[in-house]
């Protein structure tokens, strides 16, 4: 007939013992990390000892009362309660018992999707470049590239400041990207200032500063800053920053090289 009631066990678990080569001293090492004293029944001369009275253990620390003498017999047995604990001991689970993806180390941590991802983010690649050495000149309504030539930092070596002075992230996503120029001219004939966003080779976004059109109150120089957000491949898009100018009488206007007063720089957005 069919067996009625929780199947009887069909396999037998044995307890670990562990033996002591003892010395006059109170602290020993155990072979297995428990919880508490009442994880393991000592015995010392075959006596079992009283647990948190006669002795306490935590990890794999031992330390009895009283210490022992080196012609002592003593030895532990695991209680299998302690090794069906729901919690793991104290400083028993370490990088070598995870088996998330990723990189562990001490710039990392694990996330929900048993990955590990850098502390904070990352918000690289990431530069900015400022113009310096010499003031760059502007001819009447035309745009000119920019050439900012000193790096501040470019975390992945992305923006070239030499020869084509654009910026090739080699990680596609959204990218915060900003420029400004402060445009002068001696002469006093400014009317309009303005910094362009190229991407690939044409304007996306630009910033403007506009003077007064009377010829009296034309201006001898001026700032424009302009910013936003795009999109890149992490290939072959590139970006780049233009200035433009208008002035009385086609002159001419320098950007400044001074004091970090003409910039260029992105960064790649964190989660969007």
């Amino acid at each position: 007939m069919a067996y009625i009631g929780t199947p009887p066990s069909n396999a037998f678990t044995s307890l670990l013992k562990q033996d002591f080569s003892t010395s006059a001293t109170t602290g020993y090492t155990l072979d297995h990390a428990v919880n508490n004293a009442n994880d393991i029944a000592l015995f010392i001369n075959f006596v079992r000892q009283e647990p948190t009275a006669a002795y306490s253990a935590s990890g794999t620390t031992l330390t009895l009362t009283s210490a022992t003498a080196s012609t002592d017999d003593m030895y532990c047995v695991y209680l299998g309660q302690a090794l069906q604990t729901v919690n793991p001991p104290n400083a028993s689970v370490g990088l070598s018992q995870l088996t998330a993806t990723g990189t562990k180390d001490s710039t990392t941590f694990l996330r929900g999707d048993n990955t590990f991802a850098s502390a904070g983010g990352d918000n690289s690649p990431a530069f900015e470049a400022t113009l310096t050495g010499s003031s760059q000149i502007i001819n009447n309504a035309s745009y000119t590239k920019i050439e900012c030539n000193t790096e501040v930092y470019d975390t992945d070596n992305c923006y070239d400041n030499s020869t084509n002075y654009r910026f090739t992230p080699t990680t596609a996503g959204k990218y915060f990207v900003y420029g400004k120029a402060l445009f002068d001219s001696t002469a006093g004939n400014m009317r309009m200032v303005i910094s362009v966003i190229y991407k690939n080779g044409s304007a996306l976004t630009l910033g403007h500063t506009n003077f007064h059109t009377n010829t009296s109150n034309d201006a001898e120089g001026g700032s424009a800053f302009v910013a936003t957000v795009v999109d890149m491949n992490g290939t072959s898009d590139y970006l780049e920053l233009y200035g433009y100018v208008s002035t009385v009488n086609n002159g001419t206007a320098g950007v400044d090289e001074n004091e970090r007063r003409t910039a260029f720089g992105a960064y790649k957005l964190i989660g969007v």
